[in-house]
């Protein structure tokens, strides 16, 4: 289980590196919870481990958490929450700054015209890889439609 990730982000900077790292994770929809007593967003994914990936393999996922701490509201658009089982990739998490440091809107989008936005207060995101990494037989492939 070397290599496996821990990240933190407090910044847009931070949330970059955590965004580049789970770009092509797949998503199931019934894998995407919010806390509102613990104001904690949170989604389980299969994450495409681009960090190990080279241009001709072999390639590996790896089950990882993303969850946001300090959320105020969370909104979604063109997501199926009656079809708990219906996969997602995840395309971009990005973080816009309100007028009024230090909270913002966090973005996840996802493939299909999905996107969920989660206000917070401060950004205080964490990724964390666990258990076992699996091969599979695909690289993502941005160029092809």
């Amino acid at each position: 289980m070397a290599g496996l990730l821990k990240l933190m982000a407090e910044d847009a900077a931070d949330l970059d590196i955590i965004a580049a790292a789970v770009q092509d994770a797949l998503v199931r929809v019934g894998d995407i919870s919010v806390d509102k007593r613990a104001r904690r967003f949170a989604l389980m994914m299969n994450r495409f481990r681009w960090e190990t990936a080279g241009e001709t393999g072999p390639y590996e996922r790896v089950r990882a958490a993303l969850a946001f701490e300090s959320v105020l509201s969370v909104k979604s658009r063109k997501i199926r929450t009656d079809a708990p089982d219906a996969l997602a990739a995840l395309l971009a998490v990005q973080f816009v700054p309100d007028e009024e440091p230090p909270g913002g809107i966090v973005s996840i989008v996802l493939a299909g015209g999905g996107e969920i936005e989660i206000a917070v207060e401060c950004l205080d995101a964490t990724l964390l890889d666990f258990g076992e990494t699996w091969r599979t037989p695909r690289r993502p492939d941005h160029e092809q439609p």
